[in-house]
């Protein structure tokens, strides 16, 4: 029997949420960091980030050159399957996933290789 080869068309995962687990995790990241870890351009990162501004899901205030985002507490889900749960909870898995080495031991893809302190 031939392996499988696993499908790539797809995720459970979409950039617009992988992107506010980003800005979550870090309010100072700079756009090209965004679009690195998502392997997006930074004109489509930028696209995303607008989009979840302009759907109240963050704030962005410009600081100098630099943009300092907060994510609004006590946003809910999109979709009216998940409608009554806030975002939040979930945010937290993504930031806590993406500050974790693969399950090989080897770097994230968007290259953050931060030390987690084990006592939270």
């Amino acid at each position: 029997m031939e392996p499988v080869k696993p499908r790539t068309s797809w995720t459970f995962v979409t950039n617009h949420a992988r992107i506010l687990a980003m800005i979550f995790a870090d309010p100072e990241i700079r756009l090209r960091d965004m679009a690195q870890g998502c392997r997006l351009t930074e004109r489509a990162a930028q696209a995303i980030v607008t989009d979840l501004e302009g759907a109240g899901y963050l704030t962005r205030v410009r600081n100098g050159r630099r943009n300092h985002y907060e994510v609004t507490p006590g946003t809910l889900f999109r979709h009216p399957a998940e409608g009554n749960h806030r975002i939040d909870d979930l945010l937290r898995l993504l930031a806590d996933l993406d500050s974790r080495p693969d399950v090989d031991g080897s770097p994230r893809p968007n290259g953050d290789h931060r030390e987690r302190d084990p006592r939270g």
